[in-house]
């Protein structure tokens, strides 16, 4: 099997958390703030870092989502009336993974040690580094909802299956 069958994978695994996780956070907490962050502000940060680091953050044809502002995605800068809804978080997410998606197509064994152009990263570095990224915020999204719901969204082992169920998914 190659090295970006393994990453497609795990990537579609990780995307699908994602998107389950993003379902879990009811409108009750969306815009609750935690460190004087709001909810929605994480995942944001998340879905941005994603959509800049995963390909190439160099890319001089990347476009920010049209609701972006400075600073909306830094986790250092408290947002005063600034508001992203489920509706264009979700639509920015799915944007996101189609981009994420197909970059993976096409993918070759042998680019993972190039660097794509303008960027001093090679391409696996940026994945492992993404999905490292990544994955640590979802873990403070997940804690945020386990401490005021009392659920655990539904996380997927390495060979379990997705469930059939709709989103969102929660344990028991």
């Amino acid at each position: 099997m190659a090295l970006c069958d393994d990453i497609r994978e795990l990537t579609e695994r990780a995307l699908w958390e994602t998107e389950n996780l993003i379902k879990c956070v009811p409108e009750t907490l969306w815009g609750k703030r935690y460190d004087g962050l709001p909810m929605w502000k994480y995942l944001y940060h998340m879905l941005f870092s994603m959509d800049r680091w995963y390909i190439n953050p160099e890319d001089p044809d990347y476009v920010p989502p049209a609701f972006h502002k400075p600073d909306l995605a830094d986790l250092n800068v408290v947002p005063k009336d600034e508001f992203i809804d489920r509706e264009e978080l979700e639509a920015y997410f799915f944007r996101i993974r189609e981009k994420l998606e197909a970059y993976l197509e096409t993918l070759r064994d042998e680019e993972l040690g190039e660097n794509p152009p303008g960027c001093g990263m090679s391409r696996l570095k940026l994945i492992f580094g993404q999905i490292r990224h990544w994955h640590r915020h979802m873990g403070l999204v997940y804690g945020f909802l386990i401490q005021d719901t009392g659920k655990w969204p539904y996380v997927l082992n390495m060979q379990g299956k997705m469930p059939e169920e709709p989103m969102p998914n929660f344990y028991g």
